[in-house]
């Protein structure tokens, strides 16, 4: 692809394709040039280099997140479509939990997402440094229950690609873990109550942690 054909989006929808499939480490413009099938200084004429295209890259994701109105579904309903849907989109893009840790994600998009959740928050109550609080306290809980995700798809990436492979080195691991909390009799019956369950459901545990949050809000609010 000539460099007079690409835009800045097409640059950005085929990074955002290449660090889902492989990662933050996976990105560079080499990687990227073979995406968009063209040279990598060809990437060069619409961004500076990669940490600018992660940035760019992140940004665009926000705008995946649903900005419901307050005033319709009220505000704790809108802050949990908002919580819901940041936590899938982090799953979706698990490079993302990592890149949040490592740059300073800005933009439009991401903008658009801030002002509008302090606006819920603002509608819901609360003032100040408070709205502040209140914002933090779910977003870090979000990314954190997301961090989850992200390091479990981490480490599948490194165990390499052959099935075979991956589950020899899972049962290493599974055994190893085991091992190592069987001194302690509570965490260890946790753990291979973990290990054991075939229904283990992540999503549920989100949903319960998220309404305990907003449960203390609305007791924050009351109070």
């Amino acid at each position: 692809m000539p460099r007079d054909t690409l835009s800045r989006k097409q640059i950005i929808e085929a990074a955002v394709e290449v660090l889902d499939a492989e990662g933050l480490e996976g990105l560079n413009m080499r990687r990227l040039g073979r995406q968009l099938g063209c040279a990598p200084t060809a990437v060069y004429w619409h961004v500076h280099g990669k940490d600018e295209l992660v940035v760019l890259a992140a940004d665009e994701l926000w705008d995946e997140i649903a900005r419901p109105d307050p005033d319709v579904v009220g505000w704790r309903e809108a802050a949990t479509v908002i919580a819901t849907d940041l936590y899938a989109m982090i799953t979706r893009h698990l490079w993302l939990a990592q890149a949040l840790g490592s740059y300073f994600i800005y933009g439009p998009c991401k903008a658009r997402h801030d002002d509008h959740a302090i606006r819920i928050y603002e509608e819901a109550g609360f003032t100040g440094q408070d709205v502040d609080a209140a914002l933090l306290t779910v977003s870090m809980y979000v990314t954190g229950s997301a961090l989850r995700n992200a390091a479990q798809a981490a480490l599948m990436r490194r165990l390499g690609p052959d099935p075979d492979s991956q589950a020899a080195q899972m049962r290493k691991i599974v055994a190893e873990v085991t091992e190592s909390t069987r001194p302690y009799p509570r965490l260890s019956a946790r753990t291979e109550e973990y290990m054991d369950a075939d229904d283990a459901d992540p999503e549920r545990g989100f949903a319960w942690g998220l309404k305990a949050i907003f449960d203390g809000l609305e007791a924050q609010l009351a109070d």
